[in-house]
């Protein structure tokens, strides 16, 4: 960890809104399907505006899609919009290459995460400023979780067997806003560029980037409110959690 500063950061915030939202069931993006009669992308914009408010805003939506930018176009606060790529990686490259080359910080969301709140930006933002590099925000699981492997040709009717049970008490479910030294993850972006194929549909956040540079990655608290809305299901507790009000304060 660096030295601790005592001022906050010059902040950007890419938000990822290229997602298909296939298992949603609209057949339109993720970040178009309505949310309390509104587009999700808008709801994930204003949380990281009422967190951040002096931030610079990317947002990397469909390659070609003008209506997600018509969207963009609708928040009141000033953002960018760029075409994603085929990854999330070259999602975030994009939105990255549009942010001013002087920021000191930046914080990559998922515009699925719409309901985030401010507490959350918060606490990432605060560790950068105390001199981390690397931020993510992380609940406990709460589940068993199983390592499988593919089942034996004699066990056919089984799809898996169990292979191990790792320790509980040390897994988290991470979430995003994930904060990093914006000269950090433009590095690690740029190294991810070698990736063959394979490798970079692999990378599922850019923490993993991050630490494929050997570069300690630091845990910082989420909330359960921070939910990804990737299912119908997900979509109804939203949808719950707005009517209720609870969005504007953590459980």
């Amino acid at each position: 960890m660096s030295p601790s500063l005592s001022r906050p950061l010059r902040t950007g915030v890419v938000v990822v809104a290229g997602g298909s939202g296939q298992r949603l069931g609209y057949g339109i993006p993720k970040a178009r399907v309505p949310l309390a009669g509104e587009p999700m992308l808008l709801h994930a914009l204003r949380a990281v505006q009422a967190a951040l408010p002096n931030a610079v805003i990317a947002v990397a939506v469909p390659s070609g899609d003008t209506l997600m930018r018509t969207i963009c176009a609708r928040f009141p606060g000033e953002v960018s919009v760029v075409d994603g790529g085929t990854t999330r990686s070259d999602s975030v490259r994009a939105a990255l290459g549009v942010l001013p080359a002087d920021l000191e910080a930046v914080l990559v969301h998922d515009a699925a995460r719409a309901l985030t709140p401010p507490e959350v930006f918060h606490r990432v933002a605060a560790a950068l400023a105390a001199g981390a590099d690397a931020v993510i925000p992380a609940v406990p699981v709460v589940d068993t979780v199983k390592d499988t492997a593919p089942a034996p040709a004699a066990a056919a009717a089984a799809a898996r067997v169990v292979t191990g049970t790792p320790d509980r008490s040390r897994l988290r479910a991470v979430q995003t806003p994930q904060g990093f030294a914006a000269a950090l993850l433009r590095r690690a972006h740029a190294a991810a560029l070698s990736f063959d194929a394979g490798t970079a549909a692999a990378v599922t956040d850019d923490a993993m980037l991050v630490e494929s540079l050997g570069t300690e990655v630091y845990v910082v608290e989420g909330s359960q409110l921070s939910l990804k809305i990737t299912t119908p299901l997900d979509l109804v507790l939203a949808e719950a959690i707005l009517a209720g009000g609870h969005h504007r304060q953590e459980n």
